[in-house]
């Protein structure tokens, strides 16, 4: 019994792990802000600090509209910043992933005398998700 809880503790993880953003620290992180403070940016400013490389995903998302799918991925990218103190993320792009593929197939056989008939029907979807990196940033207030 044990072994079959800390398999589901270690499934578990994975999941929430595939949900969450992530980031490589390459500046000082500084303290909490609100995610609406950060601003979404296509060009640096003038003056500013690196703080970390950001990547999230929309993966455990409820969304089946690809705006709502590209929300998803820009609210965890300013929520990741927004944990590091960051004001601001250079958007660095956005793109779709494939994470998986979903088959499943039928077939059928009848014999008669000494004939035999096959028939089936295959289908097939790939799973998709979007995936958006970014650079955020602290901009100093004057």
């Amino acid at each position: 019994m044990n072994a079959v809880k800390a398999a589901l503790v270690v499934v578990f993880a994975v999941l929430l792990s595939a949900c969450a953003s992530s980031h490589v620290l390459v500046g000082k992180a500084r303290e909490p802000i609100s995610p609406d403070q950060v601003k979404i940016l296509l060009e640096p400013p003038a003056t500013y600090e690196t703080v970390a490389l950001l990547e999230a995903s929309d993966l455990g998302a409820n969304g089946f509209s690809a705006q709502s799918r590209m929300n998803k991925v820009m609210k965890r990218l300013k929520a990741e910043a927004a944990s590091l103190g960051a004001n601001a993320i250079l958007l660095q792009g956005i793109d779709t992933q494939i994470t998986g593929a979903i088959g499943s197939g039928y077939a059928n056989t009848s014999i008669s005398g000494s004939s035999a008939y096959t028939s089936g029907l295959g289908i097939s979807s790939t799973q998709t998700s979007k995936v958006g990196k970014a650079i955020a940033i602290y901009i100093p207030v004057d």
